[in-house]
């Protein structure tokens, strides 16, 4: 497995970049570089199952893009179960699931190598479990991480805009010369809070396109000059 140049928390020294140019890309997992949603959504509906209530449609989407507590948190209010025993099952569950790896998400792949033949430096900013999240990352075609980040690296994770905002302090680079590749409206949500340029590639529910926010049907089609117009349209 590749070790990350950059842990959670670890600041590296800030990138001699122009200010107007992409400074970095910050990329989700699941669904994002790797197709695990439809995984997630599984585990959460066996346990909502297990305790007697299958999971619903406006549950699933609750959970889409949510760490393992909060979907802990949701499900307790629905079910009654105590939290500490739903973010077990699910934890367990999950990490169960992508043992044997995930395949990645068409593009995924090839717009890492881009990035990094051009030297942007990249970080995977994830809600999933630190073990899940450095599992994967080890495991995309020998790419190598600037920084990578789990649900348990930072106090609130999606939608609240601090994964983000640590990924971008730990890069050295400004959070409004990055750009934050998304796939659920949690995830966006966050990117959007921590000041990110945001492109989207919906992979369960939809993603309205908006100000500061392209969405695409997914990586094929995206290369470095897309994700550095992004920036420049921003500013």
């Amino acid at each position: 497995m590749n070790t990350p140049r950059a842990h959670a928390g670890a600041p590296t020294r800030a990138l001699p970049v122009e200010p107007s140019a992409l400074q970095a890309v910050l990329f989700d997992m699941d669904g994002t570089l790797v197709d695990t949603e439809d995984m997630w959504l599984e585990v959460v509906e066996a346990v909502s199952e297990r305790h007697g209530r299958p999971l619903d449609e406006e549950g699933r989407a609750a959970a889409l893009g949510r760490s393992v507590g909060d979907t802990a948190d949701l499900l307790h209010e629905s079910l009654g179960a105590p939290r500490e025993d739903l973010a077990d099952e699910l934890g367990r569950g999950f990490t169960a699931r992508i043992a044997e790896g995930a395949p990645p998400r068409p593009g995924a792949l090839g717009l890492l190598a881009a990035l990094r033949a051009a030297g942007v430096p990249t970080a995977l900013v994830s809600a999933s479990p630190r073990a899940v999240v450095r599992r994967i990352a080890g495991s995309l075609d020998g790419h190598v991480f600037d920084a990578v980040y789990g649900a348990e690296d930072t106090a609130r994770t999606k939608p609240a805009p601090d994964p983000y905002l640590a990924a971008a302090a730990a890069l050295g680079v400004e959070p409004e010369r990055c750009v934050a590749v998304e796939d659920t409206p949690t995830g966006v949500a966050s990117a959007e809070a921590a000041g990110c340029a945001v492109l989207a590639v919906p992979s369960v529910r939809p993603i309205a396109a908006a100000p500061g926010r392209t969405v695409v049907a997914d990586l094929t089609g995206a290369d470095v000059g897309l994700l550095r117009s992004l920036v420049a349209g921003a500013a």
